[in-house]
């Protein structure tokens, strides 16, 4: 064992250079072998912890080394750690030799998704016996344990990119289904997902901490029949998924019985034909065994104009669409200056244009005397359409439609229809001159129609002594029929009044009674003969209705059938499949080319037999509607000559003049408008469709004083109407053609319209005002004013070529009358004035000598042709006094005359120097 002062005095004076004695030399060597004596010392185990991607690592406890051999130079110094493990990413660092204190830090990145831990062998190495380091010592080893902390760097994910699940309607689920998210990071902080969350909001679901979804109340199928939701994650450090998760549930109906597979309103468009109303519906049973299905399809349309969807058209014009004789007469027109005692009535004229008279119980009028139909014999019919309800009190008053009745005096009803006690009753009373016995005098009829408050149309066709009553085309016999004498014969005039029965007698002051509550149209009578079963369901043919496509195409076992109106389907099977299939070929379709637009109720009841059973399984009623688009509005335009010029000739003539020859009725829509299955073709105007369709009336009306029938008229010769569905009327006050027919036919008759003037000479001018009418006024043309007026005489305006009329085209041959202009010898013109005067002479006379035998063959061929082309006519001129008319064979002798006039305008000065050359 080494002295320690010997030591010590060795250590002070290791690095002296002073040259030590001998004896130094001897004790240092002594001392050298007995420095580094002891080796360092460290714990024998360590634990730390490191932040990933941090480099500095907490030990506990620290890493100090502690060396014996100190406080002596090198020997009790600390120079090294040293670490053994594989790939440690770990570097041991001496901060203090002396005092043996060092530091563990990282040597690469430390991830812990890599690695959370690791462990590893440390030793503490001294620095030796001197500064080469030679006879250094190490420590013992100690374990370091080190255990990487985590930093929440990464978000939840869900396992699933869409998670879907389905349940049925009705019930209360714990859990529909659940979603999952994980985390990469690697510590159980970061990593464990604490709570789920639903984004969506205002949703019927809910979802735990464990990602278990369930709903909140009762999900129905009808109310909705799939929810989409978003989900999204948080981990235990409340970092949220990056992207949320969609979540689908299907609700599945509890199998119940009905239709499925509807449109709640389906749209149709005017003049597409037939439409499916249910193309894709379906009956679920729910898979019970059935006997037969029966299903009824109901259209309601009792909104629509009068109970459904018909020709707006006036009585006449329907009346002669559908063949009916002529001679009816219309005791509720419209109202104008000739129909007068409609005017007082209220009208309810709804869509469309169509005339409805609405009665409230204090509104009735006369129907004057010129129009009241005088001569009814065995055989007339009374029609109408009618809207009435349930009469208040127990024992209502008679409601009288129609009555003829005593105007003064006396107060007998000599024939009426009315209503009582919902029945209706008609009252014929013969007269003594016709039949002196007691004889059918009331008949009566009790049905629901009278007071269902639904339009229905009545025909009454009386053959004496029996009456038959027509209700929308089905026949009913009276259930009472009661006898009555006839009346006795006196002068005393009738009145004959709609919407009550007038009482001239027995009372101080004469009144209307009897009032009828209800609604009427189309109030008409026609003596002498009755109308045909044909007409009468022409006449109340609805234009809108049910229909079934392709036939051919159901099952053997399918059976239906419509009602008169087809408004009511009934289809009947054995099988759901055919009769599923039946359900898909239910169609509507309105006929009408301008439809009434609006909603149309559908109403489907059905009723399912099972094997033994009467009724099985209970159907819903469904209730839809079918939408009918407004249709494109025609603009109707009458485009044509406003002025015509006439020779006092023409006017006077058997034919008179046809003011509007060159007439033309056109009609136009919008280019973008729907207009589906139209007869239409391009127009001139741009973004403009010219459409073809019917017209219904034309009137010519005077503008201006009437016509004076001792002078002068307005007509149409009946052959112009023949072949067409038009008939005419006229009067001093203008002409009337009507009829539903199409605008070519219009146009055609109205190019025969003649206008005559006896006494040409009192006519300053005559105005006329055409329009045109399609459905009875809904659409309606411009107003085309037409004048016509007397061509002044030559003898008055020698020049008339220069103001020529305007239906003459003025010829021009500029070459021949520059050839003209010309220096002609005086001879030449003498001999041409002679010339054209002598052939113009030979042909007067032989003109007037025929133009008897032409007149009448021109009027037996404008009968024969009323389509003759008048500007194939002969150019005419009027030679005064004896206004003669040249034809073709003349017009070259003319024109040599008209050009011999324009030559003697140019040459004047020629002229007046030699009068002798003048003709």
């Amino acid at each position: 064992m080494c002295p320690p002062k010997l030591c010590f005095w060795q250590l002070q004076n290791s690095e002296a250079s002073v040259e030590m004695p001998s004896w130094v030399q001897l004790v240092s060597v002594v001392l050298h072998l007995c420095v580094n004596k002891h080796k360092p010392w460290i714990e024998t185990s360590y634990h730390g912890v490191i932040t990933e991607n941090m480099d500095t690592v907490l030990l506990d406890p620290p890493l100090v080394a502690l060396d014996k051999d100190a406080p002596v130079p090198y020997a009790g110094e600390i120079c090294a750690f040293k670490i053994y493990g594989q790939d440690a990413p770990f570097e041991a660092v001496v901060l203090n030799r002396t005092s043996g204190e060092g530091v563990l830090r990282a040597s690469s990145p430390v991830d812990c998704e890599s690695q959370k831990e690791y462990t590893f062998i440390i030793q503490a190495y001294d620095c030796g016996a001197g500064p080469s380091g030679a006879d250094w010592k190490k420590s013992h080893k100690a374990v370091v344990h080190i255990q990487v902390d985590d930093v929440n760097e990464f978000s939840p994910v869900f396992r699933e990119s869409l998670y879907k699940a389905s349940v049925t309607e009705g019930k209360i689920y714990d859990s529909i289904l659940q979603v999952e998210a994980w985390d990469q990071d690697c510590s159980p902080q970061y990593s464990q997902i604490c709570n789920y969350e639903i984004v969506t909001s205002g949703t019927p679901f809910a979802i735990d901490r464990n990602g278990n979804i369930r709903n909140t109340e009762r999900l129905s199928y009808d109310k909705q029949q799939s929810y989409k939701i978003m989900v999204t994650a948080f981990d235990c450090g409340q970092k949220r998924a990056k992207e949320d998760v969609a979540v689908h549930i299907e609700v599945k109906p509890v199998c119940k019985p009905g239709w499925q597979g509807w449109n709640k309103r389906v749209d149709y468009e005017p003049g597409t034909g037939s439409k499916q109303l249910f193309p894709k519906m379906h009956l679920e049973t729910c898979d019970g065994p059935l006997s037969g299905v029966k299903v009824m399809v109901e259209l309601q349309t009792n909104h629509i104009g009068k109970g459904c969807d018909r020709e707006t058209y006036s009585e006449k014009s329907l009346q002669k669409l559908c063949g009916a004789a002529s001679g009816s007469t219309d005791l509720l027109p419209a109202p104008s200056p000739s129909t007068n005692w409609t005017a007082s009535l209220l009208t309810d004229s709804g869509r469309d244009s169509d005339l409805i008279y609405r009665f409230d119980g204090r509104q009735a009028a006369n129907v004057p005397d010129h129009v009241v139909p005088q001569n009814l014999t065995d055989q007339f019919t009374v029609a109408t359409w009618m809207k009435h309800g349930p009469s208040p009190g127990l024992r209502a008053e008679k409601e009288t439609l129609l009555c003829n009745s005593d105007k003064t005096e006396m107060n007998r009803h000599h024939y009426s229809l009315y209503v009582h006690n919902c029945r209706l009753v008609f009252l014929l009373r013969r007269d003594f001159t016709q039949v002196d016995t007691f004889r059918p005098a009331e008949f009566h009829w009790k049905l629901e129609q009278i007071c269902d408050k639904e339009w229905h149309y009545y025909v009454i066709n009386v053959e004496f002594p029996a009456v038959t009553l027509f209700v929308d085309g089905v026949t009913y016999e009276p259930y009472l029929v009661t006898d009555d004498w006839p009346i006795h014969a006196s002068k005393i005039d009738t009145q004959l009044t709609v919407g009550a029965c007038w009482q001239g007698g027995e009372v101080a002051t004469p009144r209307f009674t009897q009032y009828f509550h209800g609604s009427l149209s189309g109030l008409t009578i026609r003596p002498g003969r009755i109308e045909t079963q044909k007409v009468i369901s022409c006449l109340q043919a609805c234009k809108e209705g049910l229909d079934i496509n392709s036939l051919e195409s159901l099952a053997k076992d399918i059976k239906f059938h419509f009602n008169p109106a087809q408004s009511v389907l009934v289809v009947e099977g054995e099988d759901v499949d055919s009769i599923n299939t039946a359900m898909t070929k239910v169609s509507y379709i309105n006929s009408r080319q301008f439809p009434t637009a609006g909603l149309r109720r559908l109403h489907i009841t059905t009723t399912v037999q099972c094997f033994g059973e009467d009724t099985c399984l209970s159907i819903p009623d469904i209730k839809a509607v079918v939408m009918v688009l407004p249709p494109s509005e025609p603009r109707i335009t009458i485009i044509g000559s406003n002025r015509l010029v006439r020779p006092a000739s023409d006017l006077r003539g058997p034919l008179g003049v046809a003011p509007f020859k060159e007439l033309h009725i056109t009609s136009t829509v919008m280019k973008g408008d729907s207009f589906g299955g139209c007869e239409c073709r391009d127009a001139t105007g741009p973004g403009v469709m010219e459409v073809m369709h019917n017209l219904d009336y034309c009137d010519v009306l005077v503008i201006g004083e009437e016509l004076n029938p001792d002078r002068e008229s307005l007509e149409i010769h009946h052959s112009a109407l023949l072949g067409k569905h038009l008939d005419a009327t006229n009067s001093t006050s203008g002409i009337s053609i009507y009829g539903v027919d199409s605008m070519a036919h219009y146009e055609q008759a109205l190019r025969q319209v003649r206008y005559r003037n006896w006494r040409p000479a009192t006519l300053s001018e005559r105005r006329f005002r055409l329009t045109c009418s399609e459905l009875n006024g809904r659409y309606t043309s411009n107003e085309f004013n037409l004048e016509v007026t007397l061509m002044i005489s030559p003898v008055e305006h020698v020049n008339h070529m220069a103001a020529q009329p305007q239906y003459m085209r003025p010829v021009h041959h500029p070459l021949m009358i520059h050839s003209l202009n010309s220096h002609i010898p005086a001879t030449v013109v003498i001999v041409v004035c002679i010339a054209a005067l002598v052939v113009i002479v030979v042909i007067g006379v032989y003109r007037i000598h025929a133009t008897h035998q032409e007149g009448s063959r021109d009027e037996e061929e404008e009968v024969k042709d009323p389509e003759v082309d008048w500007n194939n006519s002969a150019l005419t001129i009027t030679v005064n006094p004896m206004e003669v008319t040249l034809n073709v064979g003349a017009k070259s002798v003319i024109f040599i005359g008209v050009l011999f006039l324009h030559w003697s305008r140019n040459n004047q000065t020629q002229w007046d120097a030699k009068p002798g050359l003048r003709c």
